[in-house]
């Protein structure tokens, strides 16, 4: 799909997020890695690893009130909430990858921003075997915790995203 071919909603939610970022903080490219970089990056890292030890999501990692999510199976936004189902895996071999991490101003929130590679088969619903996804979180802390508020994950050309579009 070219450019000029996306739909209206995708372009204003890429958009939107841009000028978000740019609005909050200044000089954002240039930010340093902190405490709360290395913090959310190593989070990311072990979340990962979890689930391909114990082939399910781990709990917990939803603010108390909830995620507001864009999918990469290309669907329609989504509020996941906090204690919802725990997703289970028949096969899950992602991996994150070039994880950048922006704190924002007040160190209670940070945007991070990596590629997510591999394969997943979630319990009764069709294996991605080439899952290729950009993806956008913001975290924010809660309670001690990095917790995600939002997030965007969108298929890179060539790979898939998943092919759940609801939370239902």
């Amino acid at each position: 799909m070219n450019r000029n071919t996306r739909s209206v909603p995708t372009r204003w939610a890429t958009w939107t997020l841009a000028l978000v970022l740019l609005a909050l903080v200044p000089g954002w490219a240039q930010a340093a890695e902190g405490d709360v970089a290395a913090q959310i990056k190593a989070m990311i890292i072990a979340n990962n690893d979890y689930v391909r030890a114990n082939m399910k999501d781990q709990e917990g990692g939803v603010s108390k009130h909830g995620s507001v999510e864009f999918w990469s199976s290309g669907g329609l936004i989504q509020m996941t909430e906090p204690g919802a189902d725990i997703s289970e895996y028949d096969e899950f071999s992602l991996t994150p990858k070039h994880i950048e991490v922006i704190e924002l101003p007040g160190g209670q929130s940070a945007v991070a921003m990596y590629y997510s590679e591999g394969g997943m088969k979630r319990k009764g619903a069709p294996g991605v075997s080439n899952y290729l996804t950009r993806v956008t979180q913001v975290f924010v802390l809660e309670d001690g915790a990095w917790v995600s508020r939002a997030a965007h994950y969108s298929a890179v050309i060539g790979g898939s995203g998943t092919n759940q579009t609801s939370v239902d």
